[in-house]
């Protein structure tokens, strides 16, 4: 067993587990989870994924893992959503298996790893990570609902272009592309950003992490991880296993070899990330099952990231 994948590791089980033992408690009632995903998902989010982008140079960006990257999420999610069909269930589950905890987790793990070398693939990686994928997910989940709602009441063509106008409204000024958008943007410019302030953005950002976590185990306190157990393996398999395997294919047919290969598939192969729980808390679809897929991935990881480092870092 790796111990860097060890040491990761632990930080985020031990934040479920305090989630797990607070809610078992009584101490935080269920209400307050619902509550506390909106803070974090209306404040926390926004500013951690502002901070992300006002750092990404687009022309400084290697364009080979990030390829390799997004064309495995991609397959994935699109396959998701063939089998599940176009729905918000649907939705939150192919975010589910194809979004990594790539900041808490991951960046302490690859630099425990393999130190700067290995951290500049996975600067690399997160922010189009980010970008895509929740992008991707926010217009997904924001037309799904719209045709729900068309499909509650008369279909006109009016109506129709008038629910599809407001659907495509809500996804772009949304608490996730929005702050994306404006960072990416704001990072073209080459302005910085004043001490005092960098510090605050910084502080905020690491809050989203802990908060999430431990959400994520107040709210596997109110359900059966039994019930959930067989769908949350599922789940686990194609993220923790199908997704670093399709990534590392990709990559090695670009032509990526050693460090940059082995950080890809390593990257692919993080546990799912505490936001797909937000999401799901957001959209009122797939709680308990999300909720015990992010604990269950996560334990699946200790065997999954320490395997893809083996095979990976042998190639």
């Amino acid at each position: 067993m790796h111990f860097p994948v060890v040491a990761a590791l632990l930080p985020v089980v031990g934040l479920i587990l305090l989630g797990l033992a607070l809610g078992r408690l009584g101490w935080v009632p269920q209400v307050w989870v619902r509550r506390l995903s909106t803070l974090s998902f209306m404040v926390l989010t926004p500013i951690l994924l502002f901070r992300t982008m006002r750092h990404v140079r687009v022309e400084l960006l290697d364009l080979r893992p990030a390829l390799a990257y997004i064309g495995a999420l991609g397959l994935v999610f699109a396959a998701m959503l063939c089998w599940r069909g176009m729905n918000r269930s649907a939705v939150v589950l192919a975010l589910g298996v194809t979004y990594s905890n790539a900041v808490m987790i991951g960046i302490p793990l690859v630099q425990l790893a393999w130190g700067d070398a290995g951290l500049v693939t996975l600067l690399t990686l997160i922010p189009i990570h980010s970008l895509v994928l929740l992008t991707a997910a926010t217009v997904a989940l924001e037309f799904t609902l719209a045709r729900e709602q068309a499909a509650r009441s008369p279909v006109r063509t009016g109506h129709l272009l008038r629910v599809t106008a407001l659907a495509l409204r809500k996804a772009l000024l949304h608490p996730v592309p929005l702050p994306i958008i404006a960072g990416l943007l704001y990072a073209q410019t080459g302005w910085g950003v004043a001490a005092p302030l960098e510090l605050f953005l910084q502080t905020m950002g690491r809050a989203f992490g802990p908060l999430a976590l431990v959400l994520v185990g107040i709210a596997l306190a109110g359900s059966s991880i039994g019930a959930q157990l067989r769908g949350a393996l599922q789940l686990a398999a194609i993220k923790n296993f199908a997704v670093p395997l399709l990534a590392a294919a990709l990559g090695w047919a670009l032509g990526m070899r050693g460090l940059a290969l082995t950080v890809l598939a390593v990257t692919a192969a993080l546990p799912m990330g505490a936001n797909v729980f937000l999401f799901s808390q957001r959209y009122g679809v797939a709680m308990p099952l999300i909720t015990a897929s992010v604990a269950v991935s996560t334990l699946v990881a200790l065997l999954s990231v320490s395997l893809v480092m083996l095979l990976a870092g042998a190639v």
